[in-house]
């Protein structure tokens, strides 16, 4: 906190205990720590992010500062950080970057360029023009720079241009600005400067507290920076001849200003005050009169916003301002302001008759005011801001999982983002669970946002719910757009009778709220409309052939790999019926092979060779290292093993169930054994062995059904069940 508002706050204190006693101060300050300390403090998945290049409070505070404000009463969330701090870990974090008068890092660069990989927006904002020396070397004070000083600067410069060069859009403030920029970056959007709520409450604040002497005339010249010297002295002759010709004529500079020899004569009538913070500036302009805005023409200065018209007429105090660039914009001439040709006897006509026009004074202050008021202040013109924005934001879909663990769903999830990314959306994970690690597989890297250790405060177009104990994430969240459902099983059955988690689990079939089912199964489209009456949409299961690469098999060997594959633990799975299928076999003509992901062999399991939590990237060389795939599952949405095995050329002996029968069909890519009999599910592996023609009927329509199924056939099925 600075000195400013330390004052401010003081004054505020002595005032409420005062006026309002000792229980309003104390609510009062719950209330500003609950808002202002402690909503700072929690980690968020936010809608934008400000990189402030800026080292000057001004400029950041207006850019910066009043646009996060902006953003905010327009249902944006946001935050700021100085690019000298930025680490690309923000990426996942955010769904946009604004580069604010940034200049060129490693890091500045490293980050957009993983933005636009991750199908994130990256705009720059600038409110002049120090993005080239063209503009930069009309400067005058700059002139005054050593070799060495101005190398610095121009450095500056040039590598703020590359930043914006490589941003995707712009931000302005005024209309000559965007005509400049687009030079640089063809889609620019003017976004004024405006006052903070905070400026407002100041402003008038100063209102109450200053008191003006009737008897002076006070002129006042805000001059920001050193570098307006040249706009000062350019109605210099206008100022000393009223100065000489009206004795109750003074003249307050504030900021940097070197006051010229022919103002020397008149120093008694000179108020000087150097910076001050800007929580404190409301009550110098307060106490002005006339507020003056010179500017010499210039492109440059045709660029600069309307600050100082704002700041005085917040204040009602009337600006006189030369007729160019954004004043000319902005100020309707006799009503809410002067506007002067750069002349020294128009600044002098015009200027002496505010000063004899008390009441002209009065009526343009006020009428500035009122429009000020409405039409410059964040809370009521951010809405341009926010639509700009969110138009070019790419649409963002954040899937819900239970968990990161790797498992056949997951693996589902991850390739729909792979398609979806490489397609033009921002997609990312929220996770369920305490684990806040990205996945990262050959696809590239999957953002996670843990929801137990992150808020989410982010305007999200459209979240899917993957399991059944997901679907309350988006039911809660009050800013999602659009909710659908991945619905890969029916998990109702997942749990034994008698649990609630059956009926809570049933209950995201029956929702009251409008929601999209989507599902990669014929079987769950089926049971959805027929037993609940839900219309989904469905898109074909797919495989990656290069994950599951071909393998000739050669049958004619003293042993035949037999693969199981599994969780023991799951009943569902049935993993038990199958190794009392492997009890059956002749083991000197069969090696056991077991695959799971979670579940240990039982005891009683005849098992020559045991896979546990393989990774998902070795899975493939399980499959090519076995003949045959056992598979006795009762329960099925989707069943990717004998796909996976088919794919690898490999033979399939599968009990049907309502998620295989979709692409397997008996004898012709797989043998079919019936559930439960356990004999002739030997027979069936027996069948494949010694029936070459057979066998090489199945392997081979296999192939073909994996090919048939490969992500790249089915992608645009896929592409729509998030339209």
């Amino acid at each position: 906190m600075n000195k400013g508002q330390v004052k401010h706050y003081l004054k505020k204190t002595g005032h409420v205990l005062k006026e309002e006693g000792i229980n309003s101060f104390i609510t009062r300050t719950r209330n500003f720590v609950k808002f202002n300390v402690l909503t700072k403090t929690k980690l968020a998945y936010k809608d934008i992010l400000f990189i402030n290049g800026c080292t000057l409070p001004h400029p950041k505070r207006y850019r910066v500062d009043h646009q996060i404000e902006q953003l905010a009463a327009y249902g944006f969330s946001a935050d700021f950080v100085d690019y000298t701090s930025l680490n690309v870990d923000v990426l996942k974090y955010y769904r946009g970057f604004v580069f604010y008068r940034c200049p060129i890092t490693p890091e500045v660069e490293k980050l957009i360029q993983l933005a636009k990989a991750n199908n994130k927006t990256v705009f720059y904002d600038i409110d002049d023009l120090v993005i080239d020396q063209k503009y930069t070397d009309t400067i005058e004070h700059l002139k005054t720079l050593s070799a060495e000083e101005k190398a610095l600067y121009d450095d500056g410069v040039n590598r703020m241009r590359k930043t914006l060069e490589l941003c995707d859009y712009a931000i302005t403030t005024t209309e000559r600005l965007a005509e400049e920029l687009k030079n640089y970056c063809p889609h620019v959007f003017i976004n004024r400067n405006t006052a903070s709520e905070k400026m407002v409450e100041y402003s008038l604040e100063a209102l109450n507290n200053v008191q003006k002497d009737s008897q002076k005339v006070i002129l006042g010249y805000l001059s920001g920076s050193i570098t307006h010297n040249a706009d000062f002295e350019m109605i210099l002759p206008a100022i000393v001849k009223i100065m000489n010709e009206n004795e109750n004529v003074y003249l307050k500079v504030v900021g940097e200003l070197d006051v010229p020899e022919d103002l020397k004569p008149f120093e008694s009538r000179i108020i000087s005050s150097p910076f001050v913070p800007w929580q404190s500036l409301p009550e110098i302009i307060a106490s002005i009169d006339i507020n003056l805005a010179p500017l010499e023409y210039s492109i440059f200065n045709e660029a600069k916003s309307e600050n100082k018209w704002v700041e005085a007429a917040l204040c009602k105090v009337p600006t006189i301002a030369s007729n160019l660039g954004a004043f000319k914009q902005c100020i309707k001439d006799e009503e809410t302001g002067i506007l002067c040709e750069n002349t020294i006897e128009e600044w002098y006509e015009k200027l002496t008759d505010l000063i004899y026009d008390s009441k002209k004074r009065e009526r343009i202050g006020n009428t500035a005011h009122r429009l000020c008021l409405k039409k410059n202040v964040t809370t009521y013109t951010g809405k341009g801001l926010a639509d700009y924005i969110e138009s070019h934001l790419k649409r963002n879909i954040a899937f819900v999982l239970p968990t990161t663990n790797i498992s056949g769903g997951v693996n589902v999830v991850l390739k729909h983002i792979a398609i979806l990314r490489k397609n033009g959306f921002d997609v990312f994970v929220i996770n369920n669970d305490e684990v806040n690690d990205d996945i990262i597989n050959k696809d590239g890297t999957v953002y996670v946002i843990s929801c137990r250790k992150y808020e989410l405060d982010a305007r999200i177009d459209t979240m899917v719910a993957t399991l059944w104990d997901t679907l309350r994430v988006p039911l809660k969240y009050p800013k999602v757009r659009n909710i659908k459902y991945f619905v890969q099983n029916f998990e109702t059955d997942f749990m034994p009778f008698g649990q609630y988690a059956k009926i809570v689990a049933n209950q995201t079939y029956n929702t009251y709220r409008d929601i999209d089912y989507i599902t990669i199964s014929k079987w769950c489209e089926n049971w959805l409309k027929d037993d609940y009456g839900k219309d989904s949409l469905y898109a074909p299961n797919g495989i990656n052939l290069e994950q599951f690469p071909y393998k000739e098999r050669d049958f004619s060997k003293k042993k035949i790999k037999i693969l199981v594959e599994g969780n023991s633990k799951d009943y569902y799975k049935n993993v038990d019926e199958s190794f009392k299928i492997v009890e059956k076999l002749d083991k000197s003509k069969y090696e056991i092979h077991f695959l799971s992901y979670q579940g240990e062999p039982k005891k009683w399991y005849y098992v020559d060779k045991f896979m546990h939590k393989v990774p998902y990237d070795e899975v493939g060389k399980v499959y090519q290292d076995a003949d045959i795939l056992i598979k006795s599952s009762l329960l099925e949405s989707f069943s990717y093993p004998p796909l996976e095995m088919m794919c690898t050329g490999g033979a399939v002996v599968v009990a049907p169930n309502d998620g295989n029968i979709e692409y397997l069909k008996d004898r012709e890519n797989c043998l079919f054994y019936q559930p439960g009999n356990i004999e002739d599910a030997v027979e069936k592996i027996n069948e494949i062995v010694e029936n070459e023609e057979l066998r090489n009927k199945i392997l081979e329509n296999g192939r073909a059904t994996a090919i048939s199924r490969s992500w790249n056939v089915i992608e645009n099925d896929i592409l729509a069940l998030y339209k």
